[in-house]
């Protein structure tokens, strides 16, 4: 799992400091997270490690032993019909992108999905981040929905697109 300098390994707690910083970097910043406030380091704990309990994976990635972007994925909703979809999130450092950082998550994220027997993966982007509907694209995701209006962030709504991907 290594392409020049960038490994993609599994999540380790040790981690969960510098997601956070991506993270919260992207509340603060961005629309492709609809939160409005910095999360906390014990959240953020709890959060991944209920994933993990789940047997849903967490992935890193690492460039000069600094954490670049992370990506995981989870159940997308609750009921046993759908335990064989899950919805994905994937983000990379605002100083690494345009390195095919996010190509490698994904595309480790696509093997254990397909490992682990998945039939879907849904995405939920907000429909002004061209950039990352153009990068699910690319992995043969399409758009099947457009919920207008479903968020409200930066004093405007917000319409989420859904993309998914059969295995």
């Amino acid at each position: 799992m290594k392409t020049e300098k960038i490994i993609i390994r599994p999540y380790k707690e040790v981690d969960a400091i510098k997601i956070l910083e991506i993270i919260n970097y992207n509340i603060l910043n961005s629309t492709s997270l609809y939160d409005y406030h910095e999360r906390k380091l014990e959240n953020q704990k709890i959060i991944f490690n209920e994933k993990l309990e789940k047997k849903f994976p967490i992935l890193v990635a690492i460039e000069d032993q600094n954490l670049v972007g992370f990506g995981y994925y989870s159940e997308f909703r609750f009921r046993e019909a759908y335990m064989y979809t899950v919805e994905h999130s994937v983000y990379v450092h605002h100083n690494h992108q345009g390195k095919g950082v996010g190509k490698l998550i994904m595309n480790e994220l696509i093997k254990l999905a397909n490992i682990q027997k998945l039939h879907t993966m849904i995405g939920v982007i907000d429909s002004n981040n061209l950039n990352s509907i153009d990068f699910h694209k690319m992995f043969g995701f399409e758009i099947v929905g457009n919920i207008k209006e479903s968020g409200f962030k930066f004093n405007r709504w917000l319409d989420s697109v859904i993309m998914q991907k059969i295995l």
